[in-house]
């Protein structure tokens, strides 16, 4: 089968011909239809995050259908369409896992990252971590539900019942969860890289009511904010717009250098959080959610071929919306 794979940390991804993966018997053997590109195989590929099995096939966002089942497996069937996630594997028995956290499990394996994701023309995963998609949505349209979606849901959790909630960085998951804070009668106000009018644009499409450069004063305190841009500058500056008891939740795996800011900024019961992961029950509660909204998500489709330019150009920040590896056509 044809993959691309990071074979050294920072190097273009390989495009190879490996054996065809066999499912384990609680695995089941996917063909990969499409496969979204996230921040976090930016992240992976530059070793912001340091502990990636070397070589590795990238993508943890992967819509496919069964093509063979593990002797365990109940419940699925061949051909049937699903998703998998980034959390790809917990151990069930750990403080986190038995506690509804299994997003904290300190045993667990990540898709495209321990575990070979969907950069590929097929690939495994385990069938406890498989969620139907929504008819609804086409395969390359649910690609980015799997983690921009996904984590930006946690997100919008964890931010609690903000009116005037503000979201830092306007990609992948800023541009689903906006349609979702939108419907539930928030008010959203989108700040992007300075100078970038086609993505204010594009959120004020969405539903946002004010839009602006990531420097800019926004013309109501906001009750909660969401940084999905991997940039610590980004948390004192939201910390200046939040009332007092709001809070601002990080929704990256990775952020660079938070610098040093006054405490004034923090006092006044304000609460600073971060995101970890996801769980079964966030990916069952939003794909139910999703087409009751209903999201639409903006695609850039390419070339499993192309993974190095879908990658080149997420960095750039010039993808509206996400960008999807379409692999086979469905």
């Amino acid at each position: 089968m044809k993959a691309m794979v990071l074979e050294n940390i920072g190097q273009p991804l390989q495009c190879r011909d490996l054996p065809m993966p066999e499912p384990s018997p609680n695995q089941v053997l996917i063909r990969v239809h499409a496969c979204a590109v996230c921040r976090t195989d930016l992240h992976v590929y530059d070793g912001d995050l340091t502990e990636p099995k070397l070589p590795l096939v990238l993508g943890h966002e992967i819509v496919g259908t069964i093509e063979k089942l593990g002797a365990n497996i109940k419940g699925l069937v061949a051909g049937q369409r699903i998703g998998v996630p980034w959390l790809g594997h917990t151990c069930g028995t750990c403080r986190y896992c038995v506690s509804d956290r299994e997003n904290l499990c300190d045993n667990a394996g990540f898709t495209g990252y321990q575990i070979d994701g969907g950069f590929a023309e097929y690939t495994v995963a385990d069938h406890n971590f498989c969620f139907p998609i929504p008819r609804r949505y086409s395969d390359i349209d649910a690609a980015p539900l799997l983690c921009a979606g996904l984590i930006g849901f946690r997100a919008l959790r964890l931010a609690g019942d903000a009116s005037r909630l503000g979201l830092y960085g306007f990609g992948a998951a800023a541009h689903i969860i906006a349609q979702v804070a939108h419907h539930q009668g928030r008010e959203v106000y989108a700040f992007t890289r300075p100078g970038s009018t086609d993505k204010q644009a594009f959120a004020k499409k969405l539903g946002a009511v004010w839009a602006d450069d990531s420097d800019a004063t926004p013309p109501h305190p906001l009750d909660a904010a969401i940084i999905f841009a991997p940039v610590g500058a980004l948390l004192p500056i939201s910390l200046q717009h939040i009332v007092k008891g709001g809070v601002v939740v990080c929704a990256g795996i990775h952020m660079d250098t938070i610098p040093a800011f006054e405490y004034d900024l923090l006092w006044g019961e304000r609460v600073v959080r971060s995101v970890a992961n996801l769980t079964r029950r966030d990916g069952h509660d939003f794909l139910e959610l999703a087409p009751q909204v209903p999201v639409r998500t903006q695609v850039e489709p390419f070339a499993l071929e192309d993974a190095n330019q879908a990658l080149e150009r997420l960095r750039s920040g010039t993808i509206e919306g996400a960008a999807v590896l379409v692999v086979h056509s469905s």
